[in-house]
């Protein structure tokens, strides 16, 4: 059995990512959110929920310990929220860390709407944990899966990936996370 947390669990990805995992039977899924409101009925089954903000320490720890696998998708302060969150992670013994970051955050100059992805990013590279961190093209409402990814320091490629697509990658690296571990990776649409 394979415990999984999913900080941000209000969001768009990460609810298709519940919806993913959901039927798993070897998973166990804590939804960890602000407001359990933004969560639809059949989100709620068979999951723990736990109303919280990363910020709150000792909230995040409980929700953490115990937990095998930490996806985290989040915005805001990610700096600051990815500091708590490797904190927390050492010192209940939890490795594997899945980070949606964005597109871009390796450019020079570096557009300050990046900066705290860029941040989250370096935090989560220098902690020593089994990181897996994710880099989307921009995002599409398309009902398809056709993603490709590259490592750091490769091109990044194509301008869009649907969301769907981006829910598929997140989904089996939880399935399967010795897969890319540390590894920092686009995400994009092939090009036809």
């Amino acid at each position: 059995m394979k415990n999984v947390i999913i900080l941000g669990a209000g969001g768009n990805i990460a609810r298709q990512v519940t919806r993913l995992v959901l039927p798993m039977q070897e998973v166990r899924l804590t939804l960890f959110l602000r407001d359990k409101r933004k969560l639809k009925n059949s989100e709620l089954l068979n999951v723990r929920i736990v109303e919280g903000d990363v910020s709150d320490f000792s909230r995040l720890k409980n929700a953490i310990t115990g937990q095998d696998i930490v996806y985290v998708n989040l915005a805001g302060d990610l700096g600051a929220m990815a500091k708590n969150i490797v904190r927390t992670m050492k010192e209940t013994g939890v490795k594997k860390i899945i980070l949606i970051s964005s597109i871009g955050i390796y450019d020079s100059p570096l557009r300050s709407v990046l900066v705290p992805y860029r941040q989250a990013a370096d935090i989560i590279e220098g902690s020593g944990l089994e990181y897996t961190i994710l880099r989307p093209t921009w995002l599409t409402n398309s009902d398809e899966i056709n993603y490709e990814t590259t490592r750091k320091g490769a091109p990044d490629k194509g301008t869009v990936i649907s969301q769907k697509s981006l829910a598929t990658l997140i989904t089996k690296t939880i399935e399967f996370p010795e897969k890319y571990i540390r590894q920092n990776l686009g995400v994009n649409k092939p090009c036809p």
